[in-house]
């Protein structure tokens, strides 16, 4: 119950004016600089192909970008904010069913910002929105090289032996 306990106590805005002990390290910025989470829908689509171009990810019709968030039950996006500057740093969304189940998807942060435990901090942010909603089944799907990251934050591989299962277009 700890890891649920911890993840409701985290704060909208993560203000780091000095080095935070290791223990709640939640990102280490630069003194002026913060992190803010939002679940504001009016993204620049711009702003965001170029998040997931810094990290490698294949190109999508903007559009359909477009359509995926309107269409998503969260959307969270993380910025830095240094004065009056926004610099996007994260996303995630969800889709859901407004019950019981979630599915997050798109979960980026910038490489520059990677390794400062801002990944964690975007996905208990995530799950804590989700949780607040009264959804209960929170799954994702994982890149085979960030399946630890998920599993040290409590996700499970095939829970009770439940396999997925795809279908795709030939």
């Amino acid at each position: 119950m700890g890891f649920w306990k911890s993840l409701f106590s985290q704060s909208d805005s993560v203000a780091t004016p000095q080095r935070p002990n290791p223990v709640e390290a939640v990102g280490v910025m630069p003194q002026e600089s913060r992190v803010v989470f939002s679940t504001e829908r009016e993204l620049d689509l711009y702003e965001l192909e170029e998040l997931c171009d810094a990290v490698g990810w294949s190109r999508r019709p903007l559009r359909k970008v477009k359509k995926a968030i309107q269409n998503s039950f969260l959307v969270v996006s993380m910025w830095e904010q240094r004065g009056a500057k926004r610099r996007l740093i994260g996303f995630a969304r969800a889709t859901s069913d407004h019950a019981f189940n979630a599915t997050i998807w798109d979960v980026v942060v910038h490489p520059d910002y990677q390794s400062r435990g801002l990944g964690k901090a975007l996905m208990r942010y995530t799950l804590k929105k989700l949780r607040g909603e009264d959804i209960s089944n929170i799954t994702l799907f994982a890149d085979p090289h960030v399946v630890d990251f998920y599993r040290r934050l409590g996700f499970i591989l095939d829970p009770e032996g439940i396999k997925g299962m795809f279908w795709y277009p030939d």
